[in-house]
């Protein structure tokens, strides 16, 4: 399968929710979910490509544990394939099946996207980040 013409025409959110249910007291575990809900392929409204339109929906979820906050994004990915890759993820699709190259890609998009979003929603909770910060340290006296 060739990733590399795998073109992102639209990602959008169409379900938001984060909820705060307690303060963080003790070891704090943060799981990270993405599931792809449905594939199916769609046709284009307003141009004209050579290429097949596939529609992504899918589910991404932080849960802070033990029972302290979750949020959950859901959304759509409209991706433009080449109409054999296109056919590979449909034909996979009817058993719930992703190809592997074509599921990383996937997740990864989704990955920058929401994580973008999530940290986004921390901020505005009080939430600690599921991923650290880049900061800065004081060099070791040592280092000179």
């Amino acid at each position: 399968m060739n990733v590399l013409k795998m073109r992102l025409l639209g990602f959008n959110y169409t379900k938001i929710y984060v909820e705060h249910f307690s303060n963080v007291s003790g070891e704090l575990k943060i799981n990270t979910n993405i599931d792809v809900v449905n594939i199916e392929r769609t046709k284009p409204e307003f141009f004209k490509l050579k290429e097949e339109l596939l529609s992504i929906k899918f589910k991404y979820i932080l849960d802070y544990e033990p029972n302290i906050a979750k949020i959950e994004l859901e959304g759509n990915v409209l991706l433009s394939l080449d109409s054999k890759t296109a056919r590979e993820v449909l034909n996979m699709w009817e058993d719930k099946k992703i190809p592997d190259d074509f599921r990383i890609s996937l997740f990864n998009l989704i990955l920058r996207k929401s994580n973008l979003r999530a940290m986004q929603l921390e901020e505005e909770m009080n939430l600690p980040l599921h991923v650290p910060l880049p900061s800065l340290r004081k060099p070791d006296k040592e280092e000179k």
